[in-house]
């Protein structure tokens, strides 16, 4: 093997070991934020998982080697969602989710718990409120969440909302969802439709 290719396969192994750490570092928090609280059901539940969910998305925003390049590309139609790891028990699965300019979720509230940092760029976030006459969702308000944002929610359609990238750069998010990673597409968003617009409030 020649010089320079020897170089860049210890940089890769350099970089995946690193990664590697990164990842189990991040689990361990997790897994402390469960240990924490024995609530039965929905951790969530629990202020001090949720203190602990919110502690651990604090602190990967310091720690770049836990989402690769390869888990930073992004995809020209929709937003895309790398998985970075999965609980051996299936009580949650971290996942990257990249967006390019004008990208969009659908309007949801969740099935489950879940938590998201925002590692790159901005987001907007704007929130909304089930109608239960009308069966659908009205505008509450919007928001930025920049780089830095931290966000945990529990279950249910008290906390309704929608993410985008408005802006023109990508913007990368880490999410941790209570489910196993096998149910990441279909156990998670509970898509909603909007019933009327309105104005923002700001």
């Amino acid at each position: 093997m020649n010089a320079p290719a020897e170089l860049a396969l210890l940089s890769a192994v350099h970089t995946a070991e690193q990664h590697a750490a990164a990842v189990a570092r991040f689990t361990a928090a997790l897994d402390a934020a469960f240990d924490a609280c024995a609530t039965p059901g929905d951790p969530s539940r629990c202020a001090r998982f949720a203190r602990g969910m919110r502690a651990a998305l604090t602190r990967a925003l310091a720690d770049p080697a836990l989402v690769t390049r390869a888990q930073r590309e992004g995809s020209a139609d929709t937003y895309r969602r790398h998985v970075i790891a999965a609980d051996s028990r299936g009580r949650y699965t971290v996942a990257a989710l990249v967006w390019q300019p004008g990208h969009a979720s659908p309007i949801h509230a969740h099935h489950t718990w879940c938590g998201y940092a925002v590692l790159d760029g901005t987001l907007t976030e704007t929130l909304y409120a089930w109608d239960d006459a009308r069966q659908g969702v009205d505008v509450v308000r919007s928001h930025p969440r920049a780089s830095g944002a931290v966000s945990f929610g529990g279950r249910g359609r008290a906390s309704i909302h929608r993410l985008s990238n408005g802006g023109d750069t990508q913007a990368v998010s880490l999410h941790v969802y209570g489910v196993a990673a096998e149910h990441i597409s279909t156990q998670v968003n509970d898509v909603l439709p909007l019933v009327r617009k309105t104005a923002l409030a700001t």
